[in-house]
């Protein structure tokens, strides 16, 4: 649904996207991570259609941005981090003028609007001028535009910015259930929690090149390798238990009751357990540590950075 091919933009001298090359398969969902700067925003717009690329090229629903920029925009829902709206129109007025722009049926519109528009808990809100809205209702109310003509690609750049907790998981339940077999999406955002929750796969990019790919669980295991484990033991940790530990891989930390270490390949939590039972230990607690998407990120970034300064 998404291809990019060396795609390139410069400006003036200045390569905000270099060379980057990405596919975003139908009934998948992709976050596009990376500092301010990185070159998001700007992919975001060539992918829609409204910025022409230098280089390379890019296919959206299987047209060409730049031969076919109609019939991209057609196929596409744009979110951008500050959407422009109409603040003297009211939610309904700015909602009927857009989906009249995008040829939703009129005998549609009104009720995918009010579908919408109770889906985001904004109905009540459809009748007041959007000059009123809160920096989260206005977010919500293009979004609800961004979804009206059933785009089979999503661009989101930011999609629950300014948002309170409970619009942001409205937000994020509407983009879970907008995943199907005919629908692309792709998520620009600083919000790693969020990337995590909903990506299948991320692309971690850094000026305007791509630094690392694929899904969350596989560039852990490479970035950070396997996750550690913590163990909580009824007795005090003493000299022996960490000696045992090592002969199972590598302790990382300790306090009075808790180790952490790492396990060597091909080693098994049972194995360990056993071990530990047969010395006499009474384990509480044998459990795989979550490693975050914010380690990675950091992880990938700032290596990209020492990378380049060394060079």
């Amino acid at each position: 649904m998404i291809v990019l091919q060396g795609l390139t933009k410069r400006f003036d001298g200045l390569t905000a996207v270099d060379h980057l090359s990405l596919e975003v398969k139908a009934g998948e969902v992709m976050a596009l991570l990376g500092p301010n700067g990185a070159g998001k925003t700007t992919t975001v717009r060539m992918l829609s259609a409204m910025l022409r690329p230098t280089a390379g090229r890019a296919r959206v629903a299987g047209y060409d941005t730049v031969r076919e920029p109609r019939e991209v925009r057609r196929r596409v829902g744009v979110l951008t981090e500050a959407p422009g709206l109409y603040l003297r129109m009211t939610g309904r007025e700015y909602l009927t003028f857009f989906g009249e722009v995008r040829g939703v049926e009129s005998s549609r519109l009104q009720q995918r609007i009010d579908a919408l528009a109770e889906r985001f808990k904004m109905r009540e809100a459809l009748a007041r001028r959007l000059g009123t809205y809160s920096k989260g209702m206005r977010q919500k109310i293009a979004l609800i535009r961004t979804l009206l003509h059933e785009p089979p690609v999503l661009l989101l750049d930011e999609p629950t910015s300014a948002m309170d907790p409970e619009s942001a998981r409205l937000v994020r339940d509407a983009i879970h259930s907008l995943r199907d077999g005919h629908r692309a999406v792709l998520i620009c955002t600083h919000n790693l929690p969020e990337a995590e929750e909903l990506a299948d796969r991320i692309a971690i990019i850094g000026k305007g090149r791509i630094l690392a790919q694929g899904s969350p669980a596989a560039l852990k295991e490479r970035y950070l390798g396997p996750p550690p484990l913590r163990l909580q033991v009824a007795g005090r940790i003493d000299p022996a238990l960490l000696a045992r530990l090592d002969a199972f891989g590598e302790v990382l930390d300790y306090g009075r009751r808790w180790v952490r270490f790492r396990k060597a390949e091909g080693v098994r939590n049972a194995d360990v357990l056993r071990a530990l039972l047969r010395d006499g230990w009474e384990v509480d607690m044998l459990v795989e540590e979550q490693q975050s998407l914010e380690s990675l990120y950091l992880r990938v970034v700032q290596g990209a950075t020492t990378l380049e300064v060394a060079s």
